[in-house]
């Protein structure tokens, strides 16, 4: 019997795990025992570290593409090409061919394998016969939490794409009956997973900041687990639990019950030092807060970014490459373009109103218009809510971006004595010019050196002005010499003004035609021109002048614009060859750093955990439990907050209007739902989010696009739909088992382990 047993255990090591810590302890050939492992701290402490090392690099991991082309939030440009997609889209998943795990993680085999290294880690650091490294307490118990979370996290992966799993929380020995086995319920699955990070948090908090499990750790530390990370694995296994996929009616875990789960986790980390990353950037970097926040490096200090939880720690998502527009340097092909219905799920900023309301036809190419919104179908990217431009390249967007600063080259003047009608009073940096008679006209100073040649030239000054006027003029002279007018015959005008106003005039033209302080036209050097202000045509005219000067720049390139029109340089396509251009008519944006291409990767990392979610998490629990606008109170020293205050926290950092209070359950689910869609977009939340709330029959049928026509008159919008997709059947709400494990299983205990429809 034992040696049979001992096959079974060899068949199955992958799933289940290796022996416990005595069983394990090998006659020695040359490899390590678990005794001599746990005996150094060096190799304990790499042990510990390879439990950690399982934590996904989500991203673009199927096969360079994101999970977002397996949902309604994009359609990939691959899709009539042999591969992941397409076997997707044409229903080709069965329990021996799952595109979403086929070239990538195949999750059952590798989280179960993440979580024997847990369990060997925990077993055998609580053996004193075993663990007998000289290890600080608190540094031990630093790893026991964190490993803790880890097997946690690991189950929670495991729960959301499979359902009910087998809990095991010791490595099997070779004696091991595994024909008692069976799959646990989902609530007793998350049973074992607050378990676990109650445990991890339950333990002391270090003296020593470096050590132990905590709340804050530093940059060199990047990959370690927090104390925020156990809360964000509870208040998303609550979520789970308590949504319409898992929760029957009769289980444990309600939506009270999830909502004082993910109010302690938000409350937790928000009086810990966590909130909203609200830097404002550069005009040059990114458009607002919120685009900067998904292409920022997070800092596990928290010192600038304070939302992050836990961030994948080295693969970039390489947006520029893998969902790159025609001309992004290095694009390899277009991958996940948004859908159109993602892009009518973002707001109207004036009015905080969702512009679309649905659809009156069965292939969404008849939206509903919301009246009150002020969406225009005829100028559809106006005035979308900031994240929509942070999330989405559109027909004519920027794809560059540009502060218009740019270093200048100055020529500061001040006037000189040589005046007709004009008498001028300095005050400190300040000159008050007074107008007396006909003809008025002062001097400058000469330029002393030569203008930039080839650059842009402009005369310009800060000015207060009793009077409109009209007819001023400028002329370049040389002492002596002839007098070049701004341009032949063109008067300035110069606006009454109370307070100080900028007033600029281009040269452009007159230097062309006159050369003047560029070259020495009039046969004087350069350096020797001056000005000639002629001020106006009468008299009782006052303005006073200061920061007088002729600037000269290079103005910045023209952004090149995405043009997804057909014809553009960016072009729909709807070639099945063709995979470097948009199916649907948009680009991805989200996380791609505009200035990544072949030979820089400046891309964001996929946020695994974040403030923004828990936020979403107790919104969504309290609204079901409580209403949209009942406050819940904190248990743990933080402040009330209600389900709408929470979403509406999260749409002040873009300056959105806020929800108003007194909708309905049904219609805040819409708002709340739509808002999920928008904040989270392409963070891999959305496949899970439309199964757990079984709407996937929904919202995966197919998915549809915009193809834009260009002519004189300007764009003609229309909607189009996309190839119709096999994966909406309820059976595609959980993963199939890989069907190996499922034939073991089955061998082993007698009793069916597929998932339903499977």
């Amino acid at each position: 019997m034992k040696s049979y047993i001992f096959r079974i255990f060899i068949v199955v090591t992958a799933l289940f795990g290796l022996g416990s810590c005595a069983d394990l302890d090998l006659p020695s050939d040359g490899r390590m025992t678990l005794n001599d492992i746990f005996k150094e701290y060096n190799t304990t402490r790499n042990f510990f570290d390879k439990c950690r090392s399982y934590i996904p690099q989500v991203g673009f991991a199927y096969k360079n593409t994101p999970l977002a082309s397996f949902c309604d939030e994009a359609h990939d440009a691959s899709d009539g090409v042999s591969g992941l997609v397409n076997d997707w889209y044409n229903n080709r998943t069965s329990p021996t061919n799952n595109p979403l795990t086929m070239g990538t993680i195949e999750p059952w085999s590798y989280y179960f394998e993440a979580i024997r290294k847990c369990n060997t880690f925990l077993e055998c650091i609580n053996d004193t016969k075993v663990a007998t490294a000289n290890i600080d307490k608190d540094e031990k118990n630093g790893w026991i939490g964190e490993v803790l979370t880890l097997r946690a996290f690991y189950y929670l992966q495991l729960i959301k794409r499979y359902g009910g799993v087998p809990v095991i929380s010791k490595p099997y020995d070779v004696n091991y009956n595994f024909s008692n086995d069976k799959r646990a319920s989902f609530d007793e699955c998350v049973d074992f997973i607050l378990a676990d990070c109650d445990a991890a948090l339950a333990l002391p908090e270090s003296s020593t900041p470096t050590i132990g499990f905590r709340w804050n750790i530093s940059d060199n530390e990047r990959g370690h687990i927090t104390r925020a990370f156990a809360y964000a694995v509870k208040s998303q296994a609550a979520l789970f639990a308590a949504s319409p996929l898992w929760n029957t009616g009769s289980g444990k875990y309600s939506w009270a019950k999830a909502t004082e789960i993910t109010k302690e986790a938000l409350d937790q980390c928000l009086l810990h030092g966590f909130k909203l990353f609200d830097i404002t950037p550069e005009a040059d970097i990114a458009q607002n807060a919120y685009a900067y926040y998904f292409i920022y490096r997070s800092d596990p200090s928290r010192s600038v970014d304070k939302e992050t939880i836990f961030e994948t720690t080295t693969s970039r998502t390489n947006v520029w490459k893998w969902a790159g527009t025609p001309i992004t340097n290095g694009a390899e092909k277009a991958g996940a373009g948004p859908s159109q219905e993602l892009v009518d799920a973002y707001g109207m900023q004036a009015t905080g109103e969702m512009p679309i309301l649905g659809y009156s036809d069965a292939s969404h190419l008849q939206p509903i218009l919301n009246t009150k919104s002020g969406y225009d179908p005829a100028n559809p990217y106006v005035g979308r809510d900031p994240r929509f431009y942070a999330s989405v390249y559109y027909n004519d967007s920027p794809r560059s971006l540009s502060t218009g600063k740019v270093d200048k080259d100055l020529f500061p003047l001040s006037f000189g004595t040589t005046v007709n009608n004009v008498t001028a009073t300095t005050n400190g940096d300040e000159v008050t010019l007074k107008t007396t008679g006909s003809d008025p006209w002062i001097h400058t100073t000469t330029l002393t050196r030569a203008l930039t040649a080839g650059s842009k030239r402009l005369i310009t000054f800060e000015y207060k002005s009793n009077k409109s006027i009209t007819d001023a003029e400028f002329f370049f002279c040389v002492a002596g010499g002839p007098q070049g007018g701004v341009e032949t015959g063109q008067n300035i005008k110069i606006d009454q003004a109370s307070e100080w106003t900028r007033f600029e005039y281009d040269l452009s033209t007159a230097i062309s035609t006159w050369g003047f302080g560029v070259n020495a036209n009039g046969g004087a050097k350069p350096e020797n021109h001056f000005l000639r202000f002629d001020v106006t045509n009468g008299s009782g005219y006052e303005i006073t002048i200061r920061n007088f000067r002729i600037e000269c720049f290079t103005p910045p390139a023209a952004p090149t614009p995405v043009e997804t029109f057909v014809g553009g340089n960016c072009e729909i396509s709807d070639r099945v060859s063709e995979t470097r251009n948009t199916r649907t008519g948009y680009y991805m944006r989200k996380f791609n750093n505009y200035k990544s291409g072949l030979n820089v990767d400046q891309d964001g990392l996929m946020k695994i955990f974040r403030l923004g979610e828990l936020y979403l998490n107790f919104a969504e629990a309290a609204y079901q439990s409580a209403g949209p606008d009942a406050a819940v109170a904190s248990k743990v020293g933080g402040s009330a907050l209600s389900a709408r205050e929470a979403v509406n926290t999260i749409r002040a950092r873009v300056a959105m209007p806020a929800i108003p209070a007194g909708l309905s359950k049904d219609a805040f689910e819409l708002r709340y739902r739509n808002e999920r869609q928008v904040e989270l977009a392409f963070e891999e939340h959305r496949f899970f989010d439309v199964r757990r709330w079984k709407t996937l029959s929904q919202t995966d049928g197919f998915v549809t696009g915009m193809k834009i026509t260009k002519s004189d008159n300007g764009y003609t919008y229309t909607r189009i739909k996309l190839k119709d997709r096999g994966t909406n059947a309820d059976k595609y709400l959980i993963y199939p088992i890989d069907q190996s494990e499922v034939s073991k299983m089955d061998n082993y205990t007698g009793a069916s382990w597929q998932n339903p429809g499977w």
